[in-house]
């Protein structure tokens, strides 16, 4: 009789510690977003990239991740991305040796940038691209490219994923005189009762923003290329921060065509 007391009490013990680990809101649904959503945007999408000019070479500051992470003053390769609104100056480590390799690079990355909506692009006037396989960056109104990273991000089909990631701190987070006001996205925020992934959960000062915007373009936007799982996940996680977002009228163009 006493074992089987003791056998009760042990199974009503793993059955609350069980039950109480099923709270749907126990832990973030995603690692990180941009390994879950890898067709917001693709190669067939449209761009505003216009054009690509080579400036000529001359010392500008790049911030390099290689070595621990540090600050370079190098003769680039320098061009000008033409796009429908904006000028970009691509800044090419000289280590890629000749324009034409430079070109190429700068050539490439300038269009997929132009896939993004304009709204992510607001503080975008300058793009480093480096060689290493360190990962892209954002921020400093800049987009940071390590070419040796781009296989990866191309073989799982997330280029421009990383990039809505990255721009989103260039061109939305407050600690670099982005769109949004920290204060409302702080009141959205403690609404909801969970963040969209542990990346967003561990640094959420810095990466928050940067986690969501992804999924709402993916819910929002593009919700015919995502799966209906994902789809409800982001929709029952996040749906203040979703709401948030709708309120800021961004400038969709080109993922969503002008009227």
């Amino acid at each position: 009789e006493f074992q089987n007391i003791n056998m009760k009490f042990i199974s009503i013990f793993f059955f609350l510690v069980f039950y109480s680990s099923m709270d749907v809101h126990a832990k973030p649904p995603y690692d990180g977003t941009i390994w879950y959503f890898p067709d917001v945007i693709n190669s067939n999408d449209p761009t505003t990239f216009k054009e690509l000019i080579y400036t000529g070479k001359d010392y500008r500051e790049m911030f390099d991740r290689r070595k621990g992470g540090r600050w370079l003053n190098k003769e680039a390769f320098l061009f000008k991305a033409v796009y429908e609104e904006r000028i970009i100056e691509v800044q090419v480590n000289p280590e890629f040796k000749n324009v034409d390799n430079a070109f190429k690079e700068a050539f490439y990355y300038s269009e997929v940038i132009g896939r993004l909506p304009n709204f992510l692009l607001t503080n975008v006037k300058t793009v480093w691209i480096h060689k290493g396989n360190k990962s892209y960056g954002g921020g400093n109104e800049n987009l940071l490219i390590h070419t040796g990273r781009s296989k990866e991000y191309i073989s799982k089909e997330i280029l421009e994923e990383v990039f809505i990631h990255e721009a989103g701190h260039t061109s939305l987070d407050w600690d670099f005189g982005g769109l949004l006001s920290k204060a409302e996205w702080q009141k959205a925020k403690n609404k909801d009762k969970e963040h969209i992934s542990d990346y967003a959960k561990k640094f959420p000062r810095s990466e928050d923003v940067a986690e969501s915007i992804l999924t709402w373009i993916a819910v929002r936007y593009r919700s015919d290329r995502i799966s209906k799982e994902n789809n409800e996940i982001v929709l029952n996680t996040i749906p203040n921060r979703l709401k948030f977002f709708d309120e800021q009228n961004f400038d969709m163009y080109p993922l969503v065509p002008m009227d």
